[in-house]
């Protein structure tokens, strides 16, 4: 029987595993490392946007399990696993939740069947699919095993869109989030180069050297996503200062390249 891991490309860099290796994480190859490497250099914030992008997940998800009360979750360009992960974060909150993970990457695959493991109370699932093909998504044996579309829903799409091009950025979100329910949330953080435009500008190009194209977005352009959705305070903001906490790190402006907002669905 084929593993996951016999489709894993060695010879390009994968996005997945440029966080990890940039995280700190052990689950990438050299290429990921040289690739990582280089866009630290062309901008040495990189680790610190990174981690804050990771960190506002953490509060949304916790936000919406805790103040909004929702208990399913689909999780859309999961990445290698990294404690906490959503379920854990929002299981904490309430056991029984539902999270469906969804990454197309086979390392991302093997790993989080084997460590996404649900509290006693609660589920995830994992489903080996593409953005680009959400009917994949949306009609997987998983996403029906575990997710109810007659109850919300909290559509997590973190860090994912800048690798969506134009013109089908836009409809993909919106053809994840037709079928959810009045009361579902999405969640979701858009790549910017407002801030710090040379830097990231050069970590873009050695992205799309790298095979992985991408796509940074302005503040009216990242707004436009959530048209029609009621927006949660303090509406579409850098990642680090959607809702803070207490124990939040000072972190400068200019070094955050991603927009992040959760908004309802009508």
């Amino acid at each position: 029987m084929s593993s996951p891991l016999d489709r894993v490309d060695t010879s390009t860099a994968h996005s997945a595993r440029v966080y990890d290796y940039i995280l700190g994480g052990k689950d990438h190859y050299l290429v990921d490392i040289e690739a990582g490497d280089a866009m630290c250099r062309h901008w040495p914030s990189l680790p610190v946007h990174m981690r804050e992008n990771r960190l506002f997940m953490h509060r949304a998800g916790r936000f919406l399990a805790r103040e909004k009360g929702i208990r399913q979750f689909l999780d859309v360009g999961t990445g290698l696993p990294t404690a906490p992960n959503l379920h854990e974060v929002v299981q904490e909150v309430a056991p029984e939740s539902h999270v469906v993970y969804v990454d197309n990457d086979p390392i991302v695959l093997a790993h989080a069947r084997a460590l996404l493991q649900s509290s006693p109370e609660g589920a995830t699932a994992y489903v080996d699919a593409d953005m680009h093909d959400p009917d994949a998504i949306l009609d997987s044996p998983e996403m029906r095993a575990l997710i109810d579309l007659d109850q919300p829903v909290g559509l997590m799409v973190i860090g994912m869109l800048h690798f969506i091009l134009p013109p089908a950025d836009g409809q993909l979100v919106r053809r994840l989030l037709d079928p959810l329910p009045s009361g579902s949330y999405l969640a979701m953080t858009i790549g910017t180069a407002d801030f710090a435009p040379e830097e990231v500008g050069r970590v873009a190009e050695e992205y799309a050297r790298q095979n992985m194209p991408m796509v940074l977005r302005d503040l009216p352009t990242t707004t436009s996503f959530f048209d029609g959705l009621d927006l949660v305070e303090p509406g579409v903001t850098q990642v680090h200062k959607w809702r803070p906490g207490s124990g939040q790190r000072d972190v400068r402006d200019r070094d955050i390249a991603m927009y992040g907002a959760v908004a309802r669905k009508p």
